[in-house]
C-alpha cells in the first residue's frame, strides 16, 4: 500500500497504523498496518507529525488510521504550578519533546532527563501511553507572517546553517 495524501478524519477506515512518535514525525516510511500489510508513506514533508486518529488516502483510495502506539514516557508532576513551570522551562532549554497536559508533563523515559526533573523535586513516574508532543512553535505550517506568504520558509535564517545573513 503506497500513501501520499492526508485527509480529514473518517467515520469508516479499511486499515490501521500503530506507529510510534518517532515513526509519526517522519514524512518517508516504510512500516506495516496493523492487518501486517507492507505501507509506503510519502507524505509532504515539513508537516507536523501524524497524531493519534488522523486518516490517511492510499492511491487505491482506502482509507487508513493512524494509531499513536504506547511507549514508555516519564509522567511528571509537581507541587505547584510554578515548579511545574519551571521543569518545563528546563526541559524545554534541552529542546525536548513534551507533551502538555492539565497539571502534568509528559516525555519519552530518558534517565538523564528523569534525574534532573528529580533534583528539580518533581514527582516522575514510569507510565506506558501514546505520546502526542506539542508541534513546537517553528513547526511548519502556521505562522504569523503575511509578507511573501508563497515563499515562506522555516526555519528562520539564523537556522539554515550555510547561509551568511
Amino acid at each position: 500500500m503506497v500513501i501520499h495524501r492526508r485527509i480529514d478524519p473518517q467515520p469508516v477506515w479499511a486499515a490501521e497504523l500503530h506507529l510510534t512518535f518517532e515513526a509519526r514525525s517522519k514524512s518517508r516510511l516504510r512500516c506495516f498496518s496493523a492487518e501486517g500489510e507492507d505501507v509506503g508513506l510519502f507524505l509532504e514533508r515539513g508537516q507536523p507529525p501524524l497524531h493519534d486518529g488522523e486518516c490517511l488516502e492510499a492511491e487505491d483510495g482506502r482509507i487508513v488510521r493512524v494509531c499513536a502506539r504506547p511507549e514508555q514516557l516519564l509522567h511528571v508532576t509537581c507541587a505547584n504550578p510554578f515548579e511545574l513551570t519551571r521543569a518545563a522551562y528546563h526541559l524545554g532549554n534541552r529542546h525536548v519533546a513534551l507533551q502538555v497536559g492539565d497539571g502534568w508533563l509528559r516525555l519519552l523515559d530518558d534517565y538523564v532527563l528523569k534525574a534532573m526533573l528529580e533534583q528539580l523535586d518533581a514527582n516522575v513516574e514510569h507510565i506506558e501511553a501514546s505520546f502526542q508532543p506539542e508541534h513546537g512553535a517553528y513547526g511548519g505550517g502556521h505562522h504569523h507572517s503575511r509578507q511573501g506568504e508563497e515563499a515562506f520558509n522555516y526555519a528562520p535564517k539564523l537556522h539554515q546553517f550555510g547561509v551568511r545573513i
